[in-house]
């Protein structure tokens, strides 16, 4: 695309914007922050207004109507209007605090022993291999061992867990070609029918296993009198494995492409393994995992840059609010020690994903014991892509450690 974006359409998105999306958004960014859309939409890319989207109780993010349209009666709809992060008030608030006890930064740390344990195991698998996808041989089976262990999924299903979600969150991006909608249907189904006979067996028998305590906060729990029914609890269980696992597995290859694009700053990192906390946040902020959110706006609200009036359909630019020369300091480059980083990759206000403590552990252990293991880190041939603009990451990335 040239220099001039008015004529952009964020539901006719294509291959280059995808590959590299980053120009675009600056320029959107510097001449057109509330973007509007063909179809009426609008697309914020600035970051302090996409904060006050994300910070407003005006904004909605209930998507039933918008679904409704783009699927039609089906079960990625039936999925996508059920789950935790499509749901406002008093919904949201159920599944929310059913699940708060689970994730608070104490009991996190509970899986700190663990998280090393699946680390140290890959790490020798992959060191014997010499060569090997960082996605397939590692970013993927880490997040998908403990998001399991959390929620009780039996071992033999696991390995179909990353097929299933990038089907499922595939279905979200603007533009979905019919060959998607029907691999998003067919997981949705075939994941409720796993997960249906999954929670019966928890249910009759609640004493019977050593692991899924979010399943079982999730079955049993109740707030206010009020429980979780049976389809509510497989769309949610589907939410949590495919937030769980798919986003923390871009984010780890993420950073390892990063790192492999910035060899300075890779170097800083061995010779300093104490900035893997600041570290984390910077993969976090240059390569965000989740691009694109969306809310309703409920009421008009008004921007730094304009007004944005009730009933519209905001999507919001993550990934250009995350490189904003307003907040960021030089925010094309890459610093590992930066500070302050206020990266908004996890969103904020009353939907902050509930596994970003979560996923900073993981990051910091994970990608902090992969670069000290293997200082000679390298690329071992063409990496690819995910093909979708909501979500960001690799389906390969060949490395060698020799």
């Amino acid at each position: 695309m040239d220099g001039d974006v008015k004529g952009f359409d964020l539901n006719r998105i294509d291959e280059a914007f995808i590959a590299d999306p980053y120009p675009t958004l600056a320029r959107l960014r510097e001449t057109d922050p509330i973007h509007e859309n063909p179809d009426g939409s609008v697309f914020l890319t600035r970051y302090a207004d996409v904060l006050k989207v994300y910070q407003s109780r005006d904004m909605l993010s209930d998507k039933t109507e918008e679904f409704g349209r783009k699927f039609g009666e089906c079960p990625l709809a039936r999925h996508h209007t059920t789950s935790l992060v499509f749901n406002d008030p008093p919904k949201h608030t159920l599944v929310r605090k059913l699940l708060s006890g689970a994730f608070t930064p104490r009991k996190l740390g509970e899986f700190e022993p663990l998280i090393d344990d699946i680390v140290d195991r890959l790490l020798n698998r992959v060191e014997d291999m010499g060569s090997f996808d960082m996605i397939d041989d590692f970013a993927k089976v880490l997040p998908t061992e403990i998001i399991s262990f959390m929620l009780g999924v039996p071992e033999e299903i696991r390995p179909q867990l990353r097929g299933y979600s990038l089907a499922i969150l595939g279905a979200l991006d603007p533009v979905v070609p019919p060959d998607r909608m029907e691999a998003g249907n067919r997981a949705v189904e075939e994941f409720s029918e796993v997960l249906d006979d999954l929670i019966n067996h928890r249910r009759a028998n609640p004493d019977g296993a050593a692991q899924g305590e979010v399943l079982e906060a999730l079955i049993f729990g109740e707030h206010d009198g009020q429980r979780l029914s049976q389809e509510e609890l497989i769309q949610n269980c589907i939410f949590l494995l495919n937030a769980g696992h798919e986003t923390t597995t871009s984010f780890a290859g993420n950073a390892v492409g990063t790192l492999l694009d910035n060899p300075g700053e890779h170097r800083r990192l061995l010779d300093d393994p104490g900035l893997i906390t600041t570290a984390v946040e910077e993969f976090l902020r240059v390569e965000s995992p989740l691009q694109i959110g969306n809310r309703r706006a409920g009421e008009d609200i008004t921007l730094d840059s304009g007004v944005v009036r009730k009933g519209t359909y905001i999507h919001t630019s993550i990934a250009g609010a995350n490189r904003d020369p307003a907040q960021f300091e030089d925010p094309e480059r890459v610093d590992l020690g930066r500070k302050p980083n206020r990266q908004i990759a996890f969103i904020t206000g009353i939907h902050v994903c509930l596994g970003a403590t979560l996923a900073r552990i993981e990051g910091r252990i994970a990608i902090g014991k992969l670069v000290d293991r293997f200082p000679k880190l390298a690329a071992d041939g063409p990496r690819e892509r995910l093909p979708l603009a909501r979500f960001r990451g690799f389906t390969r990335l060949p490395v060698t450690v020799r």
